[in-house]
């Protein structure tokens, strides 16, 4: 009985008399409609990652090379970024790489305390220290670009030196010790360190058997960079000055200096 109802559609078909089954059958087997076809979207850049997050820190002899990611996406990925550094004093730095993944640009900077024989702009000078921002041109895999301006920021700092000395060495509990010092920070017009004036200084102490710093005061550099207090000699421990650090210029604490308090 199957067998005979499927023959007779198929005999009523070639003759031009579709029945109301083959009609439904044939409109089963029609192709599926058309997907619309996706349309490409805007390149997007949603910032820029400078030095791993950390201030880019420069002393006067050691050039320092840190890398800049950009971050972005596409419907055909990011392909090649162009990247700009400004700074203050018309600090400005430049370069370019393909970019490592979909969504992230890396380009790696190189800057140097010295002065650059080949091209006397791009050494560092003193009025450079501060506040730097990144702009950067990116291009997508299907030919697309965008300019992106103040994507990213970090602070370029000059490098800070401070030394320390307690004594005398033993002292007598209930005696008085002396600590003395100084803050000197990197200067980028004459490639050597200097005294930081004026600055805010802590004393800290750490017990012998401790872990932990503790300020005991707080004093002011002189017209050198230089400190000097007394304290009261109480236990063994570890004295030593911490500059906490400015935009300008990175933290630093000195190596603590031991006296044995009998």
């Amino acid at each position: 009985m199957t067998r005979h109802a499927v023959v007779a559609l198929t005999v009523a078909a070639a003759v031009g008399g579709l029945t109301a089954p083959t009609a439904l059958a044939n409109s089963a087997l029609a192709a599926p409609a058309a997907v619309p076809a996706a349309v490409p979207t805007d390149p997007v850049v949603t910032g820029a990652t400078v030095n791993g997050g950390k201030d880019v820190v420069v002393g006067t002899t050691e050039r320092k090379t840190f890398t800049v990611t950009v971050h972005g996406s596409d419907d055909s990925g990011l392909q090649f970024a162009d990247v700009d550094l400004l700074g203050p004093a018309v600090g400005f730095y430049t370069t370019d790489n393909y970019c490592e993944t979909a969504t992230a640009c890396t380009t790696t900077f190189t800057v140097d305390p010295h002065p650059d024989p080949y091209n006397e702009n791009t050494d560092l000078r003193n009025a450079n220290a501060g506040r730097w921002y990144v702009n950067t041109l990116v291009d997508t895999n299907d030919g697309a670009s965008l300019l992106a301006k103040n994507v990213g920021g970090f602070l370029l700092k000059r490098a800070a030196a401070l030394t320390v000395n307690a004594a005398p060495e033993p002292v007598v509990k209930g005696g008085t010790i002396t600590v003395t010092g100084k803050l000197t920070r990197a200067n980028w017009d004459t490639y050597r360190y200097a005294g930081y004036t004026g600055r805010s200084v802590a004393l800290q102490f750490r017990p012998k058997a401790g872990d932990t710093y503790t300020t005991v005061k707080t004093l002011t550099t002189n017209g050198t960079g230089n400190l000097r207090t007394t304290v009261k000699a109480a236990s063994d421990g570890y004295w030593r000055w911490s500059f906490a650090g400015t935009t300008t210029t990175a933290p630093k604490n000195a190596t603590g200096d031991f006296v044995d308090v009998r």
